[in-house]
């Protein structure tokens, strides 16, 4: 029997791409975000992939709307396997900038709806002691950046909402996983319809992925959720690392190039629509790509160790022994 899996903000971005991955392994996919005509396109290249589609539209900050999808998905499907939270808004602006309302309403999609959806996938898998809910997140939740203090506010929420969670499940000897696929920047649409008060167009810092290599990782993580979290890309392994070893010195790093390196060298006239209070996609279609195609990198090695941990900690031995073997016949030739 074909898996049941939710992607909640599925219309576009990592979500979209994720859609696909299950669809090719021949998955029932629910698709949940906003976006009518983005919602239709993946509903489409699922068919297409190999999965089947049921498309709902569904704001994720709304507790109500995430479990009314949950319920819809079990009377179409039978159950949820598979849970991922992927939905989010944010807003690219120094804190001061960012109104109250704004603060709020991208706190309510970003973390709340990671909470709701949670509950929501709760409810339908703890009565049959199975399902995994993975929880999309960001090398951002470990380590914050300049203007984008409600993004990284949330990330960082959703680690301590996911861990708190998990512990609670242990407790309780359930059968039922929580895990989090810590993402790197990845070039989705979020930076051409994200709310944006910088006076250059907003830009993830390279290195860039493709929103596949993000899938990829999700894909993987929900058929082996007993790790408690995944780093997808080697720039969020370094990252994370970096920021336990010299959080001050990366304070000081970021305070003088974290603005720069989040704009591009074109000017933004905020002209353009945002997607904060309503869907972009309401009428055009975006995909899971953004506009830096030709910065983004298809590969990810660093995918490639963390899906088998036990391999590269013994090819890194073999390495190592290698190289201090190496090292002493060479010291004992010179003494000679």
């Amino acid at each position: 029997m074909p898996e049941t899996v939710v992607i909640t903000g599925a219309s576009a971005g990592i979500g979209r791409a994720t859609a696909r991955a299950f669809a090719a392994r021949g998955a029932n996919v629910v698709l949940l975000a906003r976006g009518r005509a983005g919602l239709d396109a993946a509903a489409h290249e699922v068919e297409q992939t190999g999965g089947q589609a049921l498309a709902l539209s569904t704001d994720m900050s709304d507790h109500q709307q995430a479990e009314a999808a949950a319920g819809t998905a079990v009377e179409t499907f039978g159950r949820i396997d598979v849970w991922v939270n992927s939905a989010f808004a944010s807003v690219f602006a120094p804190f001061t900038e960012i109104t109250p309302e704004e603060y709020a309403r991208a706190t309510q999609v970003t973390y709340l709806g990671f909470v709701n959806g949670t509950r929501a996938a709760l409810a339908h898998m703890l009565p049959h002691d199975q399902g995994t809910i993975v929880q999309v997140g960001s090398a951002l939740g470990s380590r914050s950046v300049p203007l984008q203090s409600v993004y990284c506010g949330a990330k960082h929420a959703i680690n301590g909402f996911t861990s708190s969670v998990r512990t609670e499940l242990m407790h309780q000897g359930s059968n039922v996983r929580v895990t989090i696929a810590q993402m790197p920047a990845v070039n989705t649409p979020q930076f051409s319809w994200v709310l944006s008060r910088l006076s250059r167009r907003p830009q993830p810092v390279p290195p860039i992925y493709q929103p596949e290599i993000a899938a990829r990782a999700i894909l993987y993580a929900a058929h082996h959720p007993r790790r408690k979290q995944y780093y997808v890309g080697a720039s969020t392994a370094a990252t994370i690392l970096a920021n336990k070893i010299a959080p001050g010195l990366l304070d000081r790093y970021l305070a003088h190039t974290g603005y720069t390196s989040q704009q591009t060298d074109q000017p933004d006239h905020h002209r353009h629509r945002h997607n904060l209070w309503e869907p972009v996609d309401d009428e055009n279609d975006y995909g899971a790509h953004g506009a830096f195609d030709d910065q983004s990198h298809t590969r990810a090695p660093q995918l490639w160790c963390s899906h088998h941990p036990a391999l590269t900690a013994a090819l890194l031995t073999g390495a190592t022994l290698t190289g201090a073997w190496a090292g002493r016949r060479l010291t004992g030739r010179r003494l000679r």
